[in-house]
């Protein structure tokens, strides 16, 4: 007994030893996340109240109907945000539209059809994309998309225009710049995040389930409609909403082609105006408090649209996977 004993109370002691050592670095780690997580909370809590008390006058001043008014003249002082959050809202809309088909496909090709020596370069390109800086994505769409886009938009005015109910939507001059335009180009910046995600989500569903479909006769449409769709459905999801989140604080690319205008139209090519946009063409020259208290309140709808995005993607992902059983 004494020597079936003694090996396990000379363990016993250097497990404990082990554990005393690893235990303050184990303990240090977890306190510094921990602090690392409630920066991030406290600092986005001080941005909020940073433009609560900044905004607070024109909030004050014209009350709820700083959202509903379409006015916004300095020389008068009278400011409204109905036009830029209008703009806002629609220019993404437009960029969502096109980005999460072209972003699918683009994902699927890399995962399932391109040939094994082509996938390495796609996914190069498409990570550049991502890469490059929004007031070049701004200038390319001022100097080279928007003049070719002003000798489509007849075509659009002669075609679309012409179709009963939204045809007012695309009837207007053929200036090349305007809310379509911002849209296009807003979208093709956001194609590369969500093609991204897409393209690793889709890369890690279990070759078994692909296999499988393809072994009863699926079609690669298919597949990835009855298979990987289903599989990946939160975590692409949540990278469209990441590419929303993206085109609605997106900032230099608008001001450059949207037409900064501060009219309401109903044509998607007459020019408009974005919250970003108005922000940064109109901050330097706020003269008076109201004026720079007017435009920092409308970067606190922008936060506050942006935060409700956030919110409900969140909401709908935990749906997806209370509906799923937890399975992603």
């Amino acid at each position: 007994m004494k020597a079936y004993d003694a090996p396990i109370t000379g363990q016993a002691p250097e497990h404990s030893a082990g554990k005393r050592m690893r235990f303050p670095a184990d303990f240090l780690f977890r306190k510094l996340t921990g602090f690392i997580a409630l920066l991030v909370a406290a600092i986005l809590v001080a941005i909020l109240i940073a433009l609560l008390d900044e905004g607070s006058q024109a909030l004050h001043t014209f009350g709820w109907g700083f959202l509903a008014t379409t006015t916004w003249n300095p020389v008068t002082g009278k400011f409204g945000a109905l036009v830029f959050i209008v703009g806002t809202l629609i220019s993404s809309a437009i960029a969502m539209l096109l980005a999460i088909p072209v972003s699918f496909g683009i994902a699927l090709f890399i995962s399932e059809l391109a040939p094994r020596w082509l996938r390495g370069p796609v996914s190069t390109a498409v990570e550049l994309l991502a890469a490059i800086p929004s007031i070049i994505y701004g200038m390319w769409g001022l100097l080279v998309f928007a003049p070719w886009f002003s000798r489509l938009e007849p075509w659009i005015n002669d075609h679309l225009g012409a179709i009963p109910g939204i045809g007012a939507l695309f009837r207007g001059p053929p200036m090349g710049i305007g809310m379509l335009t911002a849209g296009i180009v807003l979208g093709i910046m956001v194609i590369p995040f969500i093609a991204a995600i897409m393209r690793d989500v889709f890369m890690i569903t279990p070759a078994a389930l692909k296999e499988s479909a393809y072994a009863l006769g699926a079609t690669t449409w298919e597949v990835a409609r009855h298979v990987i769709l289903p599989y990946t459905r939160t975590a692409v999801t949540g990278g469209i909403f990441l590419g929303l989140g993206r085109a609605l604080g997106e900032t230099m690319a608008v001001t450059f082609i949207i037409g900064n205008s501060n009219n309401l139209n109903t044509s998607l090519l007459m020019p408009g105006s974005s919250i970003a946009s108005v922000i940064a063409n109109e901050f330097t020259e706020a003269t008076t408090d109201l004026y720079r208290s007017s435009l920092l309140a409308l970067g606190l709808i922008l936060f506050l649209i942006t935060f409700i995005v956030l919110v409900l993607a969140k909401l709908l992902l935990l749906r997806m996977e209370r509906n799923a059983g937890g399975k992603p």
